[in-house]
């Protein structure tokens, strides 16, 4: 019998890339950059937070906040319903345990973090974060209450927490707000941004908003660190509460943490497409017209509308 014939190797069989000589070069870049930052990652260990693991995190913690609405298909009322949001929970705060010791033990490089108070501090964050969830439940209850009465389209509180963006953004403001308030800002900053991915609405964890909060349509809307924002207020698309300027420090970086965006106070509404800059007040009961440029306060009960808001040009990236 003949052997069988063996085909030459195709020059087209051949990849077209030198995989090995670009991981080497990818490794030298990797070491470049930690060389000139100080970064020493330990071995066998991951350096950051994952946000693919944060992700899933969310997903468990929005299922056992509304197990009947955002939980799997499968469950049921009663003895099911707090089987699976115990159940859930507990994966949840033991997956979100390792994230939080991989952002304290970041924070605390270059030096060797103490790993026994690092740890009591992580389990300390977690045990924070966990009491807070009954809470943020009814506050999340306000806000979904908030949408279904200022929503004419919608036919239920269940469709809101269903169907709507805004809402979807506001969950997981409420968590991220949360873990900010607990000094775990870039998990904070990592879970602002799952939403924003998917929703288009670019909330920062450390904005502070009040209960009954609605945002209709949502696509556009951005709200800054500092922004302060009180009770049954409602934002339509595309609204802006941003910076006017930035504090420059005397070695001309720019200055974190200077309160330098908008307060705006009890039952305002802003419409689609205003833009509020700057360490202003709207005041209480206010009614801010769309594509309105603002960057003055406002008193008390004011409708704003082009015909009254002031023109002022804004140079070298500001009104960011």
């Amino acid at each position: 019998m003949n052997a069988p014939l063996r085909r030459k190797p195709s020059p087209v069989d051949a990849p077209p890339w030198q995989l090995g000589d670009i991981v080497d070069e990818l490794r030298a870049a990797r070491e470049e950059w930690r060389h000139t930052h100080d970064r020493r990652p330990d071995k066998g260990e991951r350096e950051f937070p994952s946000r693919d693991a944060l992700s899933d995190i969310v997903s468990k913690l929005c299922g056992a906040l509304f197990p009947m609405r955002l939980g799997p298909a499968d469950i049921q009322h009663g003895c099911s319903e707090d089987f699976y949001v115990g159940h859930t929970l507990d994966l949840a705060l033991r997956a979100l345990l390792t994230q939080v010791r991989l952002e304290l033990k970041h924070l605390a490089r270059p030096s060797e973090p103490d790993a026994e108070t690092l740890e009591a501090r992580a389990r300390d964050i977690v045990q924070q974060f966990a009491a807070a969830l009954p809470g943020l439940r009814r506050l999340l209850d306000s806000d979904v209450e908030a949408a279904f009465r200022g929503d004419p389209a919608a036919h239920s509180v269940d469709e809101i927490v269903l169907c709507y963006p805004g809402t979807l953004a506001i969950i997981h403001h409420r968590l991220a707000h949360t873990l900010h308030g607990l000094g775990v800002r870039l998990l904070a900053r990592i879970v602002a941004e799952l939403a924003h991915s998917s929703t288009g609405i670019d909330i920062h964890p450390g904005a502070r908003i009040g209960r009954s909060f609605f945002i209709d349509h949502g696509t556009g809307v951005v709200i800054g660190e500092t922004a302060v924002i009180g009770e049954r207020v409602r934002l339509y698309q595309a609204v802006t509460l941003g910076a006017k300027r930035f504090t420059v420090t005397a070695d001309g970086t720019l200055e974190k943490g200077a309160p330098r965006h908008p307060i705006v106070e009890d039952d305002v509404v802003v419409y689609a497409g205003a833009t509020i800059l700057g360490r202003v007040t709207i005041g209480r009961g206010s009614s801010i017209g769309g594509n309105v440029w603002l960057t003055h306060s406002v008193p008390p009960g004011s409708v704003v509308t082009q015909a009254f808001s002031r023109n002022e040009v804004m140079e070298n990236g500001a009104g960011i």
